[in-house]
């Protein structure tokens, strides 16, 4: 009883959030950025649901709430308002319309905040009772938006916006090789050289195997001996332009100006760049050239309901979850956090007005995380949330496997999201090796 009264603070005011009496000493910046990704998890995991079969079965149980053949009975729905409306890639559109145009909110209300002492970071850091309500209250009013036109510029939006996160998801790999590399690197120097010296190796060497498997893989499945002529483009290009960033990354002057670049690094650029390939592949509205079509044959669905568990959206969400922890919980730069450590490191958000911590209610109850924003905040709070609104479009497109609508039942595999995975690939090697060369060029410029 006691510690729920005090958690009332963390869900329905600007208190920095509690933490159980078992859990370790942590920031304000990392429990936030967590909680955020737990949210955004949550949504994700509701999107799941609204979308496997049977869960339109399992509404018409619910008494007053879907009636067979006559629609929801909800007030303020269209009579004629059929109940696949909650279920299905619809369902995920409005649940991801929610989270998206939430955190699109945030995004815009937390721009050019300095420090915690600012009043808007209270709001960002704070009110989850009353964020999660309003959370919730905008995915169920998505619901009332009329079909039509909705989900088609739904759809458009969404893939620009899951195309400029994928090049998102490309920093964070790159960032979590560098800092892989320079951990096992120190290793190296300071332990057992050689053992670290073999990780790395058979890391880098793993990868490698697998993007050339797969790159066999790829001609095997997803060409033919007289046809298929743009699957052989997308996969004989891709390859060339990955040895061409692992060549540049081991260049002597590239390593001259950027001692971090190494084949570690590369390998997981090309491992990601087939995966981006392979989702390209899977489409393409040739049938002849997909053998993943999810049909009996033709690349059209004329239901509600999509697969979304095939191996591809499996490894994209995979991949999508490992990104948005390791963004949670990375932190700034060395410097900033120094000083940003050596500043509060003895201060604790106490309620106003309070006396000295009572020792034994801390070891026993909740206790406050840590503010160390007061002097500088440690990310952009801003574009944290314009991350996650991009995440949010991200999930939508890859739980409806990039589908685009054309009427109220029927959803076909399109060139668009085709060309827009394959230049989101190419774009992610082109950036990765202007991360290479740039240093060289701009000499007068700190790229560490």
């Amino acid at each position: 009883m006691r510690g729920g009264v005090l958690c009332v603070p963390c869900l329905c005011s600007g208190a920095t959030c509690l933490m159980c009496s078992c859990c370790p000493n942590s920031r304000n910046s990392t429990v936030t950025r967590i909680i955020y990704a737990f949210i955004l998890l949550l949504w994700t995991i509701v999107a799941c649901i609204m979308l496997s079969p049977g869960v339109d079965e399992q509404l018409k149980r619910i008494p007053g709430f879907c009636e067979d053949g006559a629609g929801s009975s909800i007030p303020g729905l269209q009579a004629d308002a059929k109940c696949d409306m909650f279920v299905g890639y619809k369902a995920v559109y409005r649940v991801c319309f929610g989270m998206s145009m939430w955190f699109l909110g945030f995004s815009i209300l937390m721009i050019n905040i300095k420090n915690s002492r600012d009043p808007r970071a209270a709001v960002h850091n704070g009110f989850w009772f009353f964020k999660f309500a309003a959370l919730v209250a905008i995915t169920v009013a998505s619901f009332y938006i009329p079909d039509g036109l909705f989900t088609y510029s739904w759809f458009v939006v969404g893939s620009g916006g899951a195309f400029i996160f994928i090049l998102i998801q490309l920093v964070l790999l790159v960032d979590f090789a560098h800092t892989w590399n320079e951990s096992w690197v120190d290793k190296m120097e300071n332990g057992n050289s050689r053992g670290w010296y073999a990780a790395l190796l058979g890391v880098t060497i793993l990868n490698y195997i697998l993007s050339f498997t797969a790159v066999v893989l790829f001609f095997i499945f997803y060409t033919k001996p007289d046809g298929c002529f743009i699957n052989k483009f997308f996969i004989s290009f891709n390859m060339l332009f990955c040895i061409v960033a692992s060549v540049v990354s081991v260049l002597p002057k590239v390593q001259n100006s950027q001692p971090r670049s190494g084949l570690l690094q590369s390998s997981i650029i090309t491992l990601y760049t087939m995966f981006l390939t392979w989702s390209a592949m899977t489409n393409e509205p040739d049938k002849e050239c997909n053998p993943s079509l999810l049909s009996t044959g033709e690349p059209v669905l004329t239901s509600p309901y999509l697969e979304w568990w095939d191996a591809q959206s499996i490894v994209g969400l995979v991949i999508f979850v490992l990104c948005i922890l390791y963004s949670s919980i990375r932190s700034s730069s060395t410097s900033q956090v120094s000083k940003l450590t050596m500043a509060s490191n003895d201060k604790v958000i106490m309620e106003e007005g309070s006396s000295s911590p009572d020792l034994s209610e801390e070891l026993t109850g909740p206790r406050r995380v840590m503010d160390n924003e007061r002097d500088m905040v440690h990310y952009s709070y801003s574009c944290f949330h314009c991350m996650f609104f991009l995440a949010s479009l991200y999930i939508m497109m890859t739980l409806t496997n990039w589908y685009s609508p054309d009427t109220d039942y029927t959803i076909t595999s399109k060139w668009p999201a085709v060309w827009v995975k394959i230049s989101s690939s190419w774009v992610c090697l082109a950036l990765y090796i202007w991360t290479l060369v740039a240093p060289m060029i701009f000499t007068n410029r700190d790229f560490s």
